[in-house]
C-alpha cells in the first residue's frame, strides 16, 4: 500500500472676465468637454455592450453642462462642485459594472450543468469508507487531514470488520493524501469483494482528524433548483461541493 501526495479631470478654474465673455467663451469650451467625456463613455460603453449605461451618461453630462452653460460667471461653481458631480456619474458605472458581472456569474452558474457533465465518466473522491476489490486490479482510495500529522495508520478490513492488511506513514502533510492497495495480505491475493479503509493519525500525543475517502465513478450529472448532483453509483447521489479530489 502507497500514499502519495495529489487614471485627472483638469482643474476647472474662474478668471474674472466680463459675463459677455464668459457667455461667449464658455459654451464652446465646456461643449468640447462633454463631447470628450461622451466619447469615452460611449466607447467604454460598447466595449462592455451596455447601451443604457450610455444613454443615461450622456443625459447626466446635458444636465451638468447646462448647469455651468447657466451659471453666474461672477460667482461660478468651484472645482468641488465640479468634482463631486463629475463623480457621481462613475458611481453609476460602477454599479452598472458590477450589476454586469453579477449577471454573468448568474449566468456561468445557470450553464454549470455543461461543466459538470464533462465529469461523467470520471472517478472521484468522495467521504466514505468503502473499497471494492476486482481481480487484478489495484483497488484506489484516499484520505483528508484536517492537519500534519507524523503519523497515519491506514487499515484495510474485509466484509466482516476484520483487518486484513495494515501499515503506518510517517510526516503526511494536510489535505488530501490518495493510496493504492494491491489486494493482498502478506503477499497473498485476497478474493474480490467489499473491502473498508480505517485511517487514524495523530500529531505526537494529539489525535488529528482524517476522513477516509472512496472512489467513485460518475454516471450521470442532474440539474437541480439548488444545483447539480451527481450520480456516483451504489454511493447514490453527491454535490460538486462533495468531491474531495480527482483520479
Amino acid at each position: 500500500m502507497s500514499v502519495s501526495a495529489v487614471n485627472s479631470t483638469p482643474a476647472v478654474s474662474a478668471t474674472s472676465r466680463s459675463a459677455s465673455q464668459a457667455s461667449s467663451s464658455a459654451p464652446a469650451s465646456f461643449d468640447a468637454l462633454v463631447a470628450s467625456l461622451k466619447g469615452t463613455s460611449s466607447a467604454s460603453a460598447q466595449a462592455n455592450g451596455s447601451a443604457s449605461t450610455d444613454e443615461g451618461e450622456d443625459r447626466f453630462l446635458k444636465l451638468l453642462v447646462a448647469q455651468m452653460n447657466n451659471q453666474d460667471p461672477l460667482s461660478p461653481m468651484d472645482n468641488a462642485q465640479v468634482t463631486s458631480q463629475l463623480a457621481q456619474i462613475n458611481t453609476v458605472k460602477g454599479i452598472d459594472k458590477l450589476n454586469a458581472t453579477v449577471q454573468k456569474l448568474l449566468e456561468q452558474s445557470q450553464g454549470g450543468a455543461a461543466d459538470a457533465a464533462s465529469l461523467v465518466g470520471r472517478r472521484v473522491l468522495v467521504e466514505g469508507d468503502q473499497m471494492p476489490v476486482q481481480d487484478g486490479v489495484a483497488a484506489k482510495a484516499g484520505f483528508q487531514l484536517a492537519s500534519p500529522a507524523d503519523s497515519v495508520r491506514i487499515e484495510v478490513l474485509d466484509a466482516k470488520g476484520k483487518v486484513v492488511d495494515s501499515s503506518v506513514r510517517n510526516t503526511v502533510p494536510a489535505g488530501l493524501n490518495v493510496l493504492e492497495w494491491n489486494g493482498a495480505q502478506k503477499g497473498t491475493r485476497l478474493p474480490a469483494g467489499d473491502y473498508s479503509l480505517r485511517i487514524s493519525a495523530s500529531n505526537g500525543k494529539t489525535p488529528v482528524t482524517a476522513t477516509p475517502l472512496t472512489a467513485a465513478t460518475v454516471n450521470a450529472v442532474v440539474p437541480g433548483s439548488a444545483g447539480n448532483t451527481l450520480n456516483v453509483g451504489a454511493l447514490g447521489s453527491r454535490t460538486m461541493a462533495d468531491i474531495r479530489g480527482y483520479l
